[in-house]
């Protein structure tokens, strides 16, 4: 994409497995792309941040005897990480031709989420990154991180959180 003042803006938005990221990237598409058409305010980035494969190489104990768990499990873990982000970024492309959004460009990019959309925020030159809420409580944000919660200190241009709405019971 070039520079020229005649483009688009451009949206990044973050993709992962979730129902939340899903319905961040159908409620973008129905507000800032879908009504729109071909003269919809921005281009769109869909990024998916593949975790990097991280077995603990030691011994795990369980209802059997202790399994030694070594380098030569990587393989299958790699393939199970690449499957899952085919399967993700499939679903990102269902999705917007579903909605009638073409020309959406979908990337792997394999590293922590947190960094990863933070570095396509400036290669893209974004000026705006979409996020799901997973809804995680206090502790679990303390324990696990935040990946919007990096996002919005560190990533260059604004931040919007997408929440999906509660379900009544």
């Amino acid at each position: 994409m070039s520079s020229s003042s005649s483009e688009k803006r451009v949206m990044v938005l973050a993709m992962d497995q979730t129902e939340n990221s899903q319905y961040a990237l159908e409620w973008s598409l129905d507000h800032f792309f879908t009504p729109f058409g071909s003269d919809a305010p921005f281009d769109l980035v869909i990024v998916y941040a593949k975790p990097f494969p991280s077995v603990p190489i030691g011994t795990v104990a369980g209802p059997t005897p202790a399994v030694a768990i070594g380098p030569e499990i990587f393989p299958a873990v790699d393939l199970e990480l690449k499957l899952v982000a085919d399967q993700v970024t499939e679903k990102a492309k269902q999705i917007c031709t579903n909605k009638s959004v073409h020309g959406a460009l979908v990337e792997i990019v394999e590293g922590d989420a947190r960094n990863v959309l933070c570095d396509a925020v400036d290669r893209h030159r974004a000026s705006l990154l979409v996020l799901g809420s997973r809804g995680y409580g206090a502790i679990k944000r303390v324990v696990l991180g935040s990946v919007s919660d990096h996002c919005t200190h560190h990533a260059h241009c604004s931040v919007m959180i997408v929440k999906k709405p509660k379900s009544k019971k």
